[in-house]
């Protein structure tokens, strides 16, 4: 994963993740203050696979924005997430499961993930 990261950004990188204090309930979250900008241009995101031992998928995501979100759920757990800001989507299949959830087209809406 590193050597991946290397290759398409360099050696100067910065590497997060989110992190939940107790793993709970489903629920609703409010963004608290203190929202960064940890990168912006270009970001690495990996994301874990179902999988019978760890795997990880990690892809170059371009024209994005990174960012770190403190988060507090209704019950007041914490979540440090990192949340990466698709700024352009035209190239994006209309049947990602993104653009039927938010039920936009493809290049009409940048679209934000939480890691």
């Amino acid at each position: 994963m590193v050597d991946f990261v290397i290759s398409k950004l360099g050696k100067n990188v910065h590497v997060t993740s989110t992190e939940v204090e107790i793993e709970s309930k489903s629920q609703e979250f409010i963004v608290k203050d203190g929202v960064k900008i940890l990168g912006e241009e270009e970001t690495i995101a990996c994301h874990p696979m179902n999988y019978p031992y760890v795997v990880f998928y990690c892809h170059k995501i371009s024209n994005s924005t990174a960012r770190f979100m403190p988060l507090e759920g209704e019950d007041g757990t914490r979540v440090k997430a990192i949340a990466v800001c698709h700024k352009d989507t035209s190239e994006w299949n209309p049947d990602h499961m993104a653009m039927q959830v938010l039920k936009v087209k493809p290049g009409t809406s940048p679209v934000s993930f939480l890691s």
